[in-house]
């Protein structure tokens, strides 16, 4: 008698099939994910700072962020020196990689594309390769050895390596409709390039070679503060012009045919894409090494865990959980407690395997 305007009886509700009630019911479950996941983040920015060879209580953490002092000198240094620009960077580093390959997915139409399958990082990889084996930077301090400029200019050749890697790949992607020969064409590119850098290696100096050696292994712990920002900078440019393509992505689910009538600038998007990507990985390659899987994994681990293809949700989503499995496979990578560090990308390919497996099996018995 006294029903609700607008809420159904149970009779009515039983006539309602069962998809879309569970449909509607995970909707409004979407928000409260997000805000679990930046929970999430936050208590693994808290715990990469706690943790290390050396512990420090979280209390201690939360006193010096906060402009005080811990109650040993050395926790301050070691925090503010040393973890805290490992962590912003693993954190900057997931996003970029999730949101670009959240891109690269959505424009390809295709599970498995991300930037280093079409070519983007062997592309920045070239560049960088360009500048460390022409260069004097030796030793495992490769960044820091460059100064301000060295930075400027390793991430610029990253930058163009990358955007030209890219524009060859749409370029072909103008000619040939088969995103599977797109796929193969990116894959022999990044062979092309591989073959490039091996001829750069075979006649470098020796500790030239184990420089880049030490930064194709990846690592989030060769960022000094003072470079922090040009890294910042770079990310989140690129996660803004990422912000901009919401609707031009949603449209582009469904073909370039549907997105140019609802008025979508197939060019100028194709052109943003390009920089926004450009922008994201080239940075993280130049900083970071070439990371592998986060940009595969993370967009399938958000729209398996947000149950949507909405770029308003999968993007915040992708800058969320990228971050978090960053700063997971950064900790596993610290072994906390010991002193052996594992190579980043060993723990990143652990993680992302997987769910790569698992997207090719989906995608085999026609379930996705």
């Amino acid at each position: 008698m006294s029903q609700l305007a607008g809420k159904p009886t149970a009779a009515q509700a039983g006539n309602i099939p069962r998809a879309r009630l569970k449909r509607r019911e995970y909707a409004g479950a979407r928000p409260a994910l997000l805000l679990l996941l930046l929970a999430l983040l936050g208590f693994l920015l808290l715990l990469s700072l706690a943790l290390g060879s050396a512990s420090i209580p979280l209390e201690q953490i939360v006193t010096v962020l906060l402009g005080g002092q811990a109650d040993h000198l050395s926790w301050t240094n070691i925090v503010l020196k040393f973890r805290l620009p490992k962590t912003a960077t693993a954190a900057l580093a997931g996003m970029a990689l999730g949101v670009s390959g959240l891109l690269m997915q959505t424009y390809f139409r295709n599970p498995l594309a991300e930037p280093f399958v079409l070519g983007v990082s062997s592309g920045a990889s070239l560049g960088v390769a360009l500048v460390v084996l022409g260069s004097g930077a030796v030793g495992g301090a490769l960044l820091a050895g460059l100064g301000l400029a060295g930075d400027l200019l390793l991430t610029a050749a990253a930058g163009a390596g990358a955007a030209l890697s890219m524009t060859l790949v749409l370029l072909v992607a103008a000619r040939v409709r088969s995103s599977v020969t797109l796929l193969v064409l990116g894959l022999m590119f990044g062979y092309l390039v591989g073959a490039m850098v091996s001829l750069l290696l075979y006649f470098a100096l020796p500790e030239r070679i184990q420089a880049y050696i030490n930064w194709t292994f990846g690592s989030f712990s060769g960022v000094t503060a003072a470079q922090l920002p040009i890294l910042a900078l770079f990310v989140l440019s690129g996660l803004l012009l990422s912000a901009a393509l919401v609707k031009p992505l949603n449209a582009l689910l469904l073909g370039e045919d549907y997105a140019r009538s609802l008025g979508i600038h197939l060019q100028w998007t194709r052109l943003v894409i390009i920089l926004a990507t450009a922008l994201l990985v080239s940075a993280v390659t130049a900083f970071c090494g070439p990371i592998a899987f986060l940009g595969i994994a993370v967009p399938h681990l958000c729209r398996g865990l947000l149950g949507t293809s909405d770029h308003r949700l999968l993007l915040p989503g992708a800058c969320l959980a990228g971050a978090c499995v960053a700063l997971c496979a950064a900790l596993i990578a610290e072994l906390p407690g010991n002193n052996l560090v594992l190579p980043l990308n060993v723990v990143t390919a652990l993680l992302g395997a997987p769910v790569v497996m698992l997207v090719v099996l989906r995608h085999a018995r026609g379930v996705a």
